[in-house]
């Protein structure tokens, strides 16, 4: 296994697309009311985000293939006399080649985004993850990351 981790180019737009679109299948399966469509972004879109420092993009690649990819933001929170300002790195999305899966590359890609908040002195790395999607809570909880907030809903 030759997997290395660097930053998105324009040129990897294509396979981009392709992943965003097997996790935005995963959603849609769980919770096709809150996501239509096929894919978070538009290739337009992921070229403005690819273009946008405060957006990093990290991709895994096997043997020059785009097999993940992690959308990063660097956040500082509004201010709040109740929280600290402090800056943070949020992952937006990852997503792994659901051929790849089990190769280490998550973990590859999750220790990529730690290494870049720690480089640009982030205080912490936070996330999001549906609770459908068992899997990912899964691999977090493996990662180390622990529940910061539970957001609830009741639909109407």
């Amino acid at each position: 296994m030759n997997i290395v981790t660097d930053f998105a180019k324009l040129t990897d737009i294509p396979r981009i697309m392709e992943l965003l679109r097997q996790v935005h299948a995963v959603h849609a399966e769980g919770r096709p009311d809150l996501f239509p469509g096929d894919s978070k972004y538009t290739p337009q879109q992921l070229q403005e985000i690819l273009t946008n420092p405060s957006l990093p993009v990290l991709v895994a690649r096997e043997w020059d293939k785009v097999v993940g990819y992690a959308f990063c933001k660097l956040q500082t929170p509004a201010f709040s006399s109740q929280v600290a300002k402090r800056h943070s790195l949020y992952i937006d999305d990852l997503c792994v080649d659901e051929a790849c899966r089990g190769k280490g590359i998550g973990r590859s890609l999750y220790n990529a985004a730690l290494s870049y908040a720690r480089e640009h002195d982030c205080y912490n790395l936070t996330l999001n993850v549906w609770e459908l999607n068992a899997g990912a809570k899964a691999f977090y909880q493996k990662m180390g990351l622990v529940p910061l907030r539970t957001t609830m809903e009741k639909l109407l």
